[in-house]
């Protein structure tokens, strides 16, 4: 049954090439999100990937993360943690700039967002080279919180991010 939705899923997920840079074969999501099914699956899917004893918090990634993480969090009644990007939180923050395959950019959180040791699960829409997910990591970890995984809806495996993660459990419903 899971792997009848995650093909779904997968099936749904169409390729808009050279965005955003020439090059690039994006992997456009927004099929699934118009499909109510789909949507509910991919959610599920998500929530579905790792068990719900092994986390206290939910931490999602701006802006498509966001996406994903809010409602698993809802489902699984456990608390949304967002990491933003420059300049986007009112209160006290830390940030950090990483490298992604076109560019660079900086993420924060609210220094308040994890107390030391709560263990946090890191949900995002796409696992590409590891940049972004690698900046959630530094940030959680900063503030003493611990992570317990990474979950993702797609992996371009190609793209080698579970190596920037190396040491973390991630896991993914489609992998390219």
């Amino acid at each position: 049954m899971q792997q009848n939705r995650a093909s779904d899923v997968a099936a749904r997920i169409r390729e808009i090439p050279d965005f955003p840079i020439p090059g690039v074969m994006f992997k456009d999501i927004t099929p699934v999100l118009q499909d109510p099914a789909l949507f509910q699956a991919a959610i599920d899917l998500v929530a579905e990937l790792f068990p719900p004893d092994t986390f206290d918090v939910i931490v999602g990634l701006e802006s498509r993360g966001f996406v994903f993480g809010a409602p698993v969090a809802y489902k699984l009644s456990y608390g949304f943690i967002p990491i933003r990007k420059l300049g986007k939180l009112p209160s006290g923050k830390v940030s950090v700039e990483y490298q992604l395959e076109y560019g660079s950019h900086t993420l924060e959180m609210h220094a308040d967002g994890i107390l030391p040791g709560q263990r946090a699960l890191i949900v995002d829409d796409l696992l590409a080279t590891g940049g972004t997910c690698g900046a959630a990591v530094n940030l959680v970890e900063r503030l003493g919180g611990i992570v317990t995984g990474a979950a993702f809806l797609v992996e371009l495996s190609f793209l080698r991010g579970r190596e920037k993660l190396a040491g973390y459990d991630v896991r993914s419903v489609v992998r390219y």
